[in-house]
C-alpha cells in the first residue's frame, strides 16, 4: 500500500504523455456483454436489468487527463452581428471548457490559429495552466485583429492548421476545436478521422443567429482598415457545414448572440 501511494502521482508529472499502468484500475469505464470466464463480482446489475442480457463492468486506471483547446482566429471569425465576434465567442467557450477541465484535476493546452504563425501553449495543470491559455488567447486575438493587408480577408485552410496536432497533443487527450469551420480544406475530414484513432476530438460550431434573420439588401460595414464598405446580402440556402462523422465525437452548436453562460448551456455544456 505504501508503494502504491508513492507511485500514484507519476501520471501527473509534466511532459504531456499519459502513462500506461499495469492492472485493471478502479475507474468504471463502461459495461459489455458477459464473456465466459469473467468474474461474477463485476456483474453490472443496471445494464443487465435494462437489456435482459448479462453485462459486466469494465475498468481503466485513472490517469492524467489532458484537454487541448483549438481556437480559430482566422479572418472569417473576426466579425459578429450581435453581442460578440465569432472569435470572441469561441474564446469564451474554450475558456469555459478549460476551467472545467482544470477544476476536475486535468491539464489544458492551446493552439490558436491566425493568418500568421500559430500560438501554442503547452499543457499545464491548475490555475496557472488556464491563465497561460487565456494569455495565449489574448495574444493571438490581438495579432489577428491587428493585421491589415491584402490577405486580411483570406482564410488559410483549416486542415493545414490542424494537421500537426498529433505531434503536440498526447495520445488519449481530448481536443476541442472552436470554429465556424469555413474554408476547411479538402483534407480536414481525413485529418480529423486519423486524429480520432488515438485522441478524442470534439467540435464547437460557432454560429451567429443574427445573420439568418437579416432580410436581403445592401448593408454598410466598416473593415479593419477603417474604411466603410457596402455588402449585398442575398437569401441563399445555408452552406453545407456538415462535419466529419466520427464515433463518439460531440458537436456543440454555439450561438454568438447569447450570453456565455446561456450559450454554453444551450450547447450542452453545463
Amino acid at each position: 500500500m505504501e508503494n502504491a501511494r508513492r507511485e500514484a502521482p507519476t501520471s501527473g508529472l509534466p511532459g504531456g504523455f499519459p502513462i500506461k499502468k499495469r492492472g485493471q484500475g478502479q475507474v468504471n469505464a463502461d459495461s459489455r456483454l458477459y464473456i465466459h470466464g469473467d468474474e461474477l463480482r463485476y456483474i453490472d446489475k443496471g445494464a443487465t436489468a435494462r437489456t435482459g442480457d448479462l453485462h459486466v463492468r469494465t475498468f481503466h486506471e485513472e490517469r492524467d487527463r489532458v484537454t487541448f483547446l483549438v481556437a480559430d482566429f482566422r479572418p472569417s471569425m473576426l466579425w459578429g452581428m450581435r453581442r460578440a465576434f465569432r472569435s470572441v465567442a469561441a474564446a469564451e467557450a474554450l475558456a469555459w471548457i478549460g476551467w472545467q477541465a482544470v477544476a476536475a484535476g486535468g491539464r489544458v493546452g492551446l493552439l490558436a490559429i491566425t493568418t500568421g504563425e500559430p500560438i501554442i501553449v503547452r499543457t499545464r495543470s491548475g490555475t496557472r495552466g488556464m491563465l497561460s491559455v487565456i494569455g495565449g488567447l489574448v495574444r493571438a486575438h490581438e495579432f489577428a485583429t491587428s493585421v491589415v493587408g491584402p490577405d486580411q480577408f483570406t482564410d488559410p485552410p483549416l486542415d493545414m492548421a490542424v494537421e500537426g496536432l498529433h505531434r503536440i497533443v498526447p495520445k488519449g487527450a481530448s481536443i476541442i476545436i472552436a470554429s465556424a469551420f469555413d474554408q476547411r480544406g479538402d483534407n480536414f475530414d481525413g485529418t480529423m478521422k486519423r486524429l480520432a484513432q488515438h485522441r478524442a476530438p470534439s467540435f464547437v460550431m460557432v454560429e451567429d443567429s443574427g445573420l439568418q434573420s437579416l432580410p436581403p439588401g445592401h448593408y454598410p460595414i466598416r473593415s479593419p482598415d477603417g474604411y466603410r464598405r457596402s455588402i449585398k446580402l442575398r437569401q441563399t440556402p445555408p452552406r453545407d457545414h456538415a462535419l466529419p462523422e466520427i464515433p463518439g465525437c460531440a458537436v456543440m452548436h454555439l450561438d454568438t448572440s447569447l450570453p456565455t453562460r446561456q450559450a454554453m448551456t444551450q450547447a450542452g455544456v453545463s
